[in-house]
């Protein structure tokens, strides 16, 4: 595979993952997989979540990537570009990782960005978390941030129609 194929195939599938993510997040995490996610939306003094269990799972589908790709491993049943999509998977989680638990949750380090693209996915996150339970809610990506005004409108709106409980502090 040429170098350009190479970067373009690691950066659809870091473009892809978004979008992945988003979906996993909406409809498996606040779905029928919450067991995992809920400890996520409670204060707790725990250093691990029942949600770092997602982060175990995207590894595994990265190293089963590298393997399928691996001719070490598959001999002439290689396919190379998963191993390239298996670079992208994992660059997502490593932004992932520094973004949604480093910056916004603070986990690894305490920095509160005053302006600028980091603020507005920090809004967008704590918006996220403005709901109690699973029922609603907004911003659900985790490198993509909406605009922190019309996240505040649909969650006042979901609080009006009965979709969502809101918390106080949130704003909407």
């Amino acid at each position: 595979m040429s170098l350009w194929q190479i970067v373009a195939i690691v950066a659809i599938t870091f473009v892809a993952m978004e979008f992945y993510a988003w979906a996993l997040h909406k409809y498996v995490m606040h779905g029928f997989g919450w067991g995992w996610h809920r400890d996520h939306h409670e204060p707790h003094d725990n250093r691990f979540e029942k949600n770092d269990l997602y982060a175990l799972v995207g590894a595994g589908i990265s190293i089963s990537l590298f393997v399928i790709g691996s001719p070490l491993v598959m001999g002439d049943n290689a396919w190379e570009p998963a191993t390239w999509i298996g670079v992208g998977v994992l660059a997502y989680g490593v932004v992932y990782t520094f973004i949604h638990d480093g910056l916004v949750h603070q986990r690894y380090f305490k920095i509160v960005p005053k302006r600028g693209y980091a603020k507005r996915l920090v809004q967008a996150h704590k918006l996220h978390h403005a709901t109690i339970g699973k029922e609603g809610g907004v911003s659900f990506g985790f490198v993509w941030a909406h605009d922190p005004a019309k996240l505040k409108a649909e969650l006042k709106r979901q609080r009006e129609a009965g979709i969502a409980v809101v918390r106080d502090s949130a704003g909407a």
